[in-house]
């Protein structure tokens, strides 16, 4: 990083720094010119893009203005440093550093890492797709650290800690201890934050839990053990009161579709105090795979539907994986915006597709990144298939809208099984029944895509 960067993200950070002292006095006129400040310093045209988008937004009086309020008043003040690492460091700084990487050697690093260190866990949920990889061997903290230090060099300061359950391994505090400039966004199952454990997160401020339901009570202890839900609200309550801040992820299945989209929901998760929402959507891997289990096309639909009207709606910002294509060209997979590395180092293009051709134990990281597996699936994105002239971003996913891309990757480049009975989903019933969904989802999608997402398809 040149000198004048460096001197644009110290300014930015003490604008950023400057709102946050204002607590519950912030002002719509003092979002705005936060806004226009860091607009000012940020070279990339997408974030000024999205930074005009912002202001409008503030301008209009959108749900989020509320929610960026909530976040000054309600975050311990230890959190400042989570802000400051996603807006300056991964934000700011981190696509001026990537971008001058791509201008060096050729090659754009992706904005985001997803690391399993461990799949060990102390549940056995129904469906989970870390289920099928060897519980033995947790991820060295060398090795973790040897990735992230790594992929800094290359500007990547976001990184996503799943698993497995990540809480389980306490040593990886050291790592984000060490790497106390970067975000770490955590998916667990909630159970094992305790008092003591959220005051370390207290005192960290760069960590936020993201914390899996299925819905109700009765959805979510059948799939993840009776009492769970009931302990995980307590957790939620726990981390609002030490001003930590938190989101939930939801898998969508067949069985849940009602409680999952509705607003009663939605406006709990916000009441208990998250502030961002992830959906997913079932695939047949892992644990007793069954086709049965994922969600029609009509209810992904609706899913769709629901998640779009919130954005506009509700002061918490909610991601759907699957039907959010049109935001980010389609795929992200395969190094071009993540790629997960798991316990055992396998390199896979996402942590739904349990193949790789690499390992990170015998390689650096931008070895793995620039493999000709994963070019190959960038040159494939956003993936379409032989009667599309242009591709529909609403079918962005190759395990489940695009599977006949998946098997000719796979057999192409020799890719090998990441776990147990991975191939499953290449051959058999299990890939029957998802071309089956493919082309079910295709009739669903393509008159929507066609019909509302005319801005995304003249890009």
């Amino acid at each position: 990083m040149n000198k004048m960067e460096s001197f644009k993200s110290i300014v930015i950070e003490a604008g950023l720094n400057k709102l946050l002292n204002l607590s519950s006095r912030v002002t719509n006129e003092e979002l705005i010119n936060l806004l226009v400040w860091v607009k000012r310093f940020t070279r990339n045209k997408k974030y000024r893009e999205t930074i005009d988008q912002a202001i409008k937004g503030v301008k209009e009086g959108h749900p989020w203005v509320e929610l960026s309020k909530r976040i000054v008043r309600e975050w311990h003040p230890n959190y400042r440093r989570l802000l400051v690492n996603i807006f300056v460091n991964s934000v700011f700084l981190g696509v001026n550093l990537r971008e001058d990487f791509e201008q060096e050697t050729g090659f754009l690093p992706p904005s985001i890492l997803v690391i399993s260190p461990t799949m060990r866990c102390n549940l056995f949920c129904q469906g989970c797709y870390a289920y099928q990889y060897k519980k033995e061997n947790d991820l060295s903290l060398e090795i973790v650290d040897r990735i992230i230090t790594e992929a800094k060099e290359m500007g990547i300061y976001f990184y996503t800690i799943s698993g497995g359950e990540p809480f389980f391994n306490k040593d990886l505090l050291k790592i984000y201890n060490k790497h106390n400039d970067a975000a770490f966004h955590i998916y667990t199952n909630g159970t094992l934050l305790d008092k003591d454990y959220i005051n370390k997160l207290v005192d960290l401020g760069n960590v936020i839990p993201l914390i899996s339901l299925e819905g109700s009570e009765e959805e979510t202890d059948k799939r993840r053990g009776k009492g769970i839900y009931e302990k995980v609200m307590g957790v939620m309550d726990n981390l609002k009161s030490q001003g930590v801040p938190f989101g939930f992820s939801v898998t969508h299945t067949s069985l849940n579709t009602k409680t999952i989209i509705s607003d009663s929901f939605i406006d709990l998760m916000i009441k208990k105090g998250a502030v961002i929402g992830w959906y997913f959507q079932y695939i047949p891997i892992g644990r007793d795979p069954d086709l049965n289990l994922m969600p029609s096309p009509e209810d992904r639909n609706l899913r769709r539907k629901a998640v779009l009207r919130w954005r506009n709606e509700k002061p918490i910002v909610v991601y759907d994986f699957w039907n959010d294509g049109h935001l980010t060209n389609g795929c992200i997979a395969g190094g071009r915006k993540y790629c997960h590395i798991n316990n055992n180092g396998d390199v896979e293009p996402c942590v739904f597709t349990h193949f790789a051709v690499d390992n990170i134990k015998g390689k650096t990281l931008k070895e793995v990144l620039t493999s000709p597996f994963f070019k190959a699936i960038q040159n494939h994105q956003p993936f379409k298939d032989d009667t599309e002239k242009k591709p529909n971003l609403l079918r962005p996913c190759m395990i489940i809208d695009h599977p006949e891309k998946l098997r000719e990757l796979v057999k192409q480049f020799n890719a090998y099984p990441t776990c147990e009975e991975a191939e499953e989903i290449l051959d058999g019933n299990l890939a029957l029944g998802l071309d089956s969904y493919s082309r079910e989802w295709k009739k669903t999608s393509t008159p929507v895509w066609e019909n509302n997402y005319q801005q995304y398809q003249e890009k």
